[in-house]
């Protein structure tokens, strides 16, 4: 039987998946690797470790199954930026998403013309994840790397550019930068012009259904793969995961809570929010047979990372199933809305649909009569009802959604679940197959496969 290897390439770890033609899942490997904070508001990786994680991960994944895999589909994190020299070495760590070092470069720009301009044409938020602002910040603060760099790229193009030495980067990907224009499929000028860096400093742009060919031989033996096989340039990983849930179609909507959360739903056309509250990003290009496909939606930085943080300083221990249910019939005697008790989830800053990196949490209305019960549910409650907000601006913006396919960690209590489906107000489906990003990966292939549509 032959089969495919999605290929996440996370904030936390690398995830090979193999999945047979039916998309069953038939192994898997994750290996993961640290993030490292030098000072405050830094978050980086090691794009070499990150790339030894991945090739890793595929080596054991094909060992484990005992054949050779008919293709590999690549997924990637979004918002990552590395800066390179013209000798192809980098000049810094893989800057990751939740890095905050624009964050005043990011309030300087919001709301002006050209941050206006630049989130109506590329989709993405003015915010410090984005690689338009990391890239300015480092023309002011860096000015000697700044100066050094020959290309700017994120993570997946990293490896693909170590692993095939060319630099390419999927459509999809470059729609999350800050920097391009999905509409048009280019690199948008007044943006680039903003950064100060010109089209030759990013890679070229390509079909998400790109096949990567001639992979270097010594990183195909490290692998144990064929050079011959099919390697497929892929899209981000928000796009991809709902593709892999297969919420493609309208009035579906995806809800992941994870260590962050996101809610996403798949349209055929771009939206845009003039309050710039919601992100717009590719997932792929028309086709002959298709629309262009574009993911909607916003992400937070406060999923169950905040729940994580209430037990550790509540319970002494990390989140789980089992304390879920041991709190559960207390959880279950407070009323929604906890009497009076709120929770503002804000305690990494947030994304959407605030978008600001200085947001904090908080508790607020407290009353002698809350018990530790009133907080346990209040912060589950909180963390459900900043996703809502998310929805609330989908359904206004773009268009109403009555299922909402759910995964994530928090899928795992169904307590939780049940507290969404109430506070949503519609119905939630808990997807089975839990591949997410590495599944879309595939289902890309398998598009080519069933279509022959192929992009060089």
């Amino acid at each position: 039987m032959s089969y495919f290897i999605g290929l996440d390439i996370g904030t936390s770890s690398t995830k090979a998946v193999a999945f047979d033609e039916s998309e069953r899942v038939l192994g898997e490997v994750t290996k993961p690797y640290p993030t490292l904070s030098p000072q405050p508001g830094c978050q980086e990786q090691d794009p070499e470790q990150v790339l030894r994680a991945a090739m890793s991960a595929v080596k054991k994944l094909v060992e484990k199954l005992g054949k050779q895999p008919a293709g590999i589909g690549l997924s990637a994190a979004m918002h990552s930026l590395i800066a390179m020299n013209d000798k192809g070495q980098p000049l810094t760590r893989s800057i990751l998403w939740s890095d905050n070092r624009a964050a005043a470069i990011a309030s300087q720009l919001k709301g002006t013309p050209i941050g206006k301009d630049i989130y109506r044409h590329t989709g993405t938020p003015i915010h410090p994840m984005s690689p338009l602002t990391k890239i300015a910040w480092l023309r002011q603060n860096e000015p000697a790397i700044f100066q050094k760099t020959a290309m700017f790229l994120g993570i997946k193009e990293y490896l693909v550019f170590r692993l095939f030495g060319e630099f390419y980067t999927d459509q999809s990907m470059a729609s999350a930068t800050g920097l391009f224009d999905a509409a048009r499929l280019n690199w948008h000028s007044p943006a680039l012009d903003y950064a100060g860096i010109s089209p030759a400093q990013l890679p070229k742009h390509v079909s998400p259904f790109f096949t990567l060919k001639k992979i270097k031989p010594a990183a195909a033996r490290s692998m144990g793969i064929s050079v011959e096989t099919p390697w497929l340039i892929g899209a981000s990983d928000g796009c991809l995961a709902n593709l892999g849930a297969g919420a493609v179609s309208p009035g579906e909507a995806v809800l992941s809570i994870g260590t962050s959360g996101a809610l996403r739903i798949t349209t055929h056309q771009p939206v845009y929010d003039l309050s710039e509250r919601i992100f717009n990003y590719l997932l792929f290009p028309p086709t002959a047979n298709q629309a262009a496909t574009y993911v909607t939606g916003g992400a937070s930085n406060n999923g169950a990372v905040v729940y994580e943080w209430f037990c550790r300083q509540f319970f002494g221990c990390s989140p789980s199933a089992k304390i879920m249910e041991k709190h559960r019939t207390t959880m279950q005697r407070v009323p929604m809305g906890c009497d009076g008790l709120r929770f503002l989830p804000h305690i990494l800053g947030e994304r959407a649909p605030l978008w600001d990196a200085t947001a904090t949490g908080s508790f607020s209305g407290i009353r002698p009569f809350h018990t530790l019960a009133h907080f346990h549910r209040a912060v589950l409650e909180g963390i459900l009802l900043n996703m809502k907000l998310i929805g609330d601006v989908l359904e206004e913006v773009a268009e109403p959604f009555h299922v909402i396919f759910a995964n994530g960690g928090f899928t795992k209590m169904p307590f939780w679940v049940e507290m969404a489906g109430e506070i949503f107000g519609k119905k939630i489906i808990v997807s089975e197959n839990e591949g997410g990003p590495a599944l879309g990966a595939v289902k890309l292939m398998l598009i080519i496969q069933n279509n022959h549509v192929f992009y060089s």
